[in-house]
């Protein structure tokens, strides 16, 4: 599956930037092959536009951010988060600007310190609702944004599979003794999917300090949420009550990169464990990941029988068989030539 020849992934909401990039400037950003220049508006939140003026193609992530507007940085057009042209310096004062001078806008909102974009005006699903993020005694803490060589299939099928755990993360949390994954309630949504599952882990050093287990080893109890199509909560509940729920996202910047967003939420506090620490465990796990899955194929097959599976697939195998027919309804409208309302 290759992101960019499916438009039905346009239709999904993707988390493409920190909010705190956007400080200075205007940024640029390549969605699903398309170039898009984000910037801040007066009221601090977030527009993004294609990154091309509509006179001479010049980038207007190259330009500044004036009046709330994005000015280009050859010609100094300057548009608004519609995409409008509201100033061409050129013109005299008082001449109306030709309602062509315009770029295509796209949704854009800010979401758990991110800027999050639509490419299409009729999203499938809502930006995704973490119930934990809204608890004010809970502390976000921005862990990766980093682009990886991989298939955001491939990084959701990793995140819901229990059989790597003993090969893949043997240095850092995965009991090599027990090779067999561990059993999972899985519930397959309308579009996503959840995953139970109680997991045994080995609890290193480091690790004990920051759970504030003595133990060298212990369990977490995982709830799992799969957000098509490719973001996903990894919520860890220990057995002293720490709650670490991961947030990633595999935002597809073309064919062969996907950005990597991904922040935690815990119920403890600075005092109790650095934010400094927790990311250097979680940075070594990614690591473990990202190695083998940047060595996968990046066109991830949706056709079940292209590659070979096992009983633990299932989560996998779901969300396979839920984009398959997620992009053949797609088609069959576009085929029909009707309104994408209700696929």
């Amino acid at each position: 599956m290759l992101v960019t020849q499916h438009p039905v992934l346009r239709r999904f909401w993707y988390p493409v930037m920190p909010m705190a990039d956007l400080t200075n400037g205007p940024r640029s950003f390549t969605l699903l092959g398309e170039p898009l220049v984000l910037w801040l508006m007066v009221d601090g939140n977030p527009a993004a536009l294609r990154d091309r003026c509509c006179h001479r193609s010049a980038k207007l992530s190259m330009g500044i951010v004036q009046n709330g507007c994005v000015r280009c940085p050859y010609h100094g057009w300057a548009y608004d988060k519609s995409g409008a042209c509201a100033n061409v310096p050129q013109l005299d004062s008082g001449a109306a600007i030709p309602k062509t001078y315009r770029v295509e806008a796209f949704q854009c909102a800010e979401r758990y310190g991110y800027a999050w974009v639509c490419l299409a005006e009729n999203p499938l699903l809502p930006l995704p609702e973490i119930p934990e993020a809204n608890v004010p005694e809970n502390r976000l803490i921005p862990q990766f944004y980093e682009p990886w060589q991989c298939s955001g299939l491939r990084l959701m099928e990793n995140s819901f599979d229990n059989a790597h755990f003993s090969i893949v993360h043997a240095a850092s949390f995965g009991v090599t003794e027990q090779p067999q994954p561990a059993k999972s309630e899985i519930i397959p949504l309308e579009l996503g999917l959840k995953v139970h599952a109680t997991v045994p882990v080995v609890n290193p050093p480091a690790q004990q300090q920051i759970l504030n287990i003595p133990d060298s080893l212990t369990v977490r109890e995982v709830e799992s949420t799969w957000y098509v199509p490719f973001s996903r909560t990894l919520k860890i509940t220990y057995p002293n009550g720490l709650m670490h729920l991961i947030f990633t996202a595999a935002t597809p910047v073309g064919d062969r990169t996907s950005q990597i967003v991904q922040f935690c939420l815990r119920n403890d506090s600075e005092a109790d464990a650095s934010a400094e620490s927790i990311i250097a465990f979680d940075r070594q796990v990614v690591n473990e990941d990202k190695v083998v899955l940047e060595s996968t194929d990046y066109d991830t097959p949706v056709d079940l029988s292209c590659e070979q599976h096992m009983p633990s697939d299932q989560p996998g195998i779901i969300m396979r068989r839920q984009l398959a027919a997620l992009i053949k309804a797609h088609e069959q409208v576009q085929q029909n030539g009707q309104v994408l309302s209700g696929v």
